[in-house]
């Protein structure tokens, strides 16, 4: 996404929990590495955000040298976390009494997409300030969708991330049942993929990474358990029953556990695997 932004029209200062990417990335495109958040978005009239959590994006905001530190009158900090609103709506109350922008704008498409400048952006934010930031999500973005206001975006993209959970996890159960009946699960799917059962897990997911065995690391099952979690309460806190959900965040938090902090959501299916006694 940084690689987008560091192509004219814009002028692009990056900052990185790790000093030497940052310094990396600033040799090899346009860009130029700040040692502090705070002096990263000094005179910036956007700021963009992406981190592994909203508890992340409040500590880079209010550290020593953070971002509060630097942030210009009327500038607008734009979010790509897959946060929770309810944290964006506080950050958002915190930078409006600055007089500064806030758009939670969480993606989705992968490492593929950010490559590729296509990926969905949900958008959470007031239609002027979408208006002002569109240019810098088009950067990246090819789907720019407003969701609502401040905290929207962050919602639908935890449900896109719970459905992604539920897919992951309910293929492999069903591919598990049939190698145990000797059904071939390469056939099984190909037969999937052509029928009502099919999804973006079963077309594009698990043919390589599960099938084939090549399981790369592209987003961690400790963000998909993280993003389940945050949908789960966001139902209970609307009164809303998902028992589908509620059942899907146990079990990805048991194989989040069982997998360790490192292992890529795909890798889910190697604790249902186990648990049948099979190899999909």
């Amino acid at each position: 996404m940084a690689k987008h932004l560091a192509k004219p029209p814009f002028d692009l200062t990056v900052w990185n929990r790790t000093s030497e990417k940052a310094d990396e990335f600033a040799r090899d495109y346009a860009a130029r590495a700040a040692p502090t958040p705070g002096m990263a978005v000094r005179d910036a009239e956007f700021v963009v955000t992406c981190l592994p959590s909203s508890r992340e994006v409040e500590e880079v905001l209010t550290q020593p040298d953070g971002i509060l530190s630097g942030l210009a009158t009327h500038s607008i900090l734009i979010d790509c976390t897959s946060g929770d609103p309810a944290t964006s709506r506080e950050i958002a109350a915190m930078l409006g009494a600055r007089d500064v922008g806030f758009i939670d704008a969480p993606v989705s498409g992968g490492v593929a997409g950010a490559k590729a400048g296509a990926l969905t952006v949900m958008v959470g934010a007031n239609e002027p300030e979408l208006a002002r930031a569109r240019s810098i999500l088009e950067a990246f973005g090819k789907k720019i969708v407003l969701c609502g206001p401040v905290g929207s975006g962050h919602a639908v993209k935890s449900m896109s991330n719970a459905l992604l959970a539920v897919h992951v996890w309910s293929l492999s159960e069903a591919l598990a049942a049939l190698a145990k009946l000797g059904i071939q699960t390469d056939i099984a799917l190909d037969v999937i993929n052509g029928s009502a059962g099919r999804s973006n897990v079963s077309e594009n997911l698990f043919p390589e990474r599960v099938i084939g065995r090549a399981f790369p690391k592209t987003f961690r099952l400790a963000l998909l358990d993280k993003d389940i979690g945050i949908a789960k309460k966001l139902a209970a806190d609307a009164g809303v029953a998902v028992p589908i959900i509620d059942l899907a965040a146990q079990l990805i938090h048991e194989a989040h556990e069982e997998l360790g902090e490192e292992a890529d959501h795909v890798e889910a299916a190697k604790v249902v695997e186990s648990r049948a006694g099979v190899l999909l």
